[in-house]
């Protein structure tokens, strides 16, 4: 509507609220600093909400200066559709949660000499122990992980995740996928443990292995060596296993597990990809 000689871009406090946006975004390209402020999302909203007629003009000496800001943002609208790709390319590649090396990003709990690093892979070999991945501050809700594990004769270990650091004991929060091929502990590897046990892995001591552990929302998905063995869905609402053991899904962090003086596990090749 037109009001003492404006053109004004319509009564939705939305509406003025993306053309001051888009005016913000031209004065600032005028003087070549580009704002990052004005989504892509953003300008489509602007631009549907607001009549061609009426885009160009916000007062009758702007027109030229308008036409000219509404030209520049349908030139920045792939620049901006690209980084915004870019950014969800960047949160679903995969990355490497240990160097190899060191114990950087990770902290053992109780016994900590149950942990050794030999020729470019972590083993567990003593009491129990629990060694947290704490490199990252951002919390994992949705995720593939994948590693490489090679298990001792009657040994058994884990890998946990959606867990919390502890000092002691066995964690109470997130799941565990079990590592084990010959322990007498029946429930074994790639099985989420008292949940969706696994009896019969498809998978020998001494040989390395490859672990999934896919998790979507509620969905959980263990695959050894590309294989699933293990598929569960967690029942909305569900209570906890016990007052030790949470046994729900959540966000939190990963841990592997030094079970007991008896079992030797060794894992290397770490990494995960978050999922939206």
């Amino acid at each position: 509507m037109v009001r003492n000689g404006e053109v004004i871009l319509g009564h939705e406090p939305a509406c003025s609220s993306y053309f001051d946006k888009a005016r913000g975004l031209f004065i600032d390209a005028r003087e070549d600093k580009i704002s990052e402020s004005l989504s892509a999302k953003e300008i489509l909203q602007f631009l549907r909400m607001v009549p061609i007629e009426k885009r160009a003009l916000h007062k009758p000496g702007e027109e030229k200066s308008m036409r000219m800001m509404i030209a520049l943002i349908l030139a920045l609208l792939p620049v901006t559709a690209n980084a915004q790709a870019d950014d969800a390319q960047k949160n679903s590649e995969w990355k490497q949660l240990w160097d190899g090396k060191t114990f950087e990003g990770w902290k053992a709990s109780e016994n900590v000499d149950s942990w050794k690093i030999e020729n470019g892979t972590i083993i567990c070999d003593g009491p129990r122990s629990h060694l947290f991945y704490v490199g990252d501050d951002q919390p994992f809700k949705n995720f593939e992980f994948e590693c490489e594990v090679k298990t001792e004769p009657h040994s058994n270990a884990g890998i946990y995740f959606h867990t919390k650091y502890q000092e002691t004991g066995w964690p109470k929060y997130g799941y565990e996928v079990q590592v084990n091929v010959t322990h007498q502990d029946p429930k074994k590897s790639g099985g989420l443990y008292a949940t969706a046990d696994v009896s019969d892995p498809p998978i020998k001591d001494g040989e390395w292995y490859t672990q999934t552990i896919i998790v979507k929302d509620r969905h959980v998905i263990s695959k050894i060596n590309g294989k699933t063995v293990a598929d569960y869905v967690e029942p909305e609402g569900k209570k906890p296993f016990s007052a030790e053991f949470e046994r729900r899904l959540g966000e939190g962090t990963f841990a592997f597990q030094a079970h007991d003086p008896e079992s030797k596990v060794s894992f290397r090749n770490i990494r995960v990809k978050r999922l939206p």
